[in-house]
């Protein structure tokens, strides 16, 4: 055990950005990478279904999922101290139950051992920007899927920051969060 807690804290500790759409993700995710000299992950969804010649289905999100994972792994050698993830396996479980009211047995084992150190749940109050891949802009549905995203996280256990604001309101909010979370895995080590 003692092993194990030790390679934890020497490993990089990955941060997830998740939120729903059009909450700032992408943006957040860079600009901390940028602050930190680190590497970030970008969403894997994008370039999967941009490259897709016909509407994404169920069966998708399990290859979204596992390259979203796969594309944080490669990430994850390069990285010093930290990982930022614009996105991680609870927006595909989100998605895929919203959608489809079915989540795929692998992403929810997933799910149990892919957990990050730090969530970052973007705020809703980003106006709504048009994007193709972009489905829901209504304000009730994306108030909802926030509330949805708040309570996952919750129930994880992992600390977690709320980042609202403009920009630099958000990334000052997010270098609080993380500079907190290490202190306190530095005192509990």
């Amino acid at each position: 055990m003692v092993k194990k807690i030790f390679l934890t804290m020497l490993l990089p500790k990955i941060i997830s950005i998740i939120g729903p759409e059009s909450t700032g993700k992408s943006t957040l995710a860079r600009d901390l990478a940028v602050h930190f000299g680190e590497p970030w992950v970008p969403e894997y969804a994008r370039t999967y279904i941009e490259n897709l010649n016909r509407p994404y289905t169920f069966e998708d999100l399990l290859s979204i999922a596992k390259g979203q994972l796969n594309l944080q792994d490669q990430l994850h050698r390069s990285a010093k101290n930290y990982l930022f993830c614009d996105t991680d396996l609870q927006v595909i479980k989100v998605w895929s139950l919203f959608k489809y009211k079915q989540l795929h047995p692998w992403i929810e084992t997933k799910l149990k051992t892919r957990l990050p150190h730090l969530y970052l749940l973007t705020d809703i109050d980003l106006p709504w920007e048009e994007d193709p891949q972009r489905e829901h802009p209504d304000p009730k549905t994306r108030k909802f899927l926030y509330d949805w995203y708040l309570d996952l996280i919750q129930q994880t256990g992992i600390p977690y920051a709320i980042v609202s604001g403009n920009p630099t309101q958000r990334i000052q909010k997010s270098l609080d969060a993380i500079s907190k979370k290490m202190r306190r895995n530095h005192s509990e080590g």
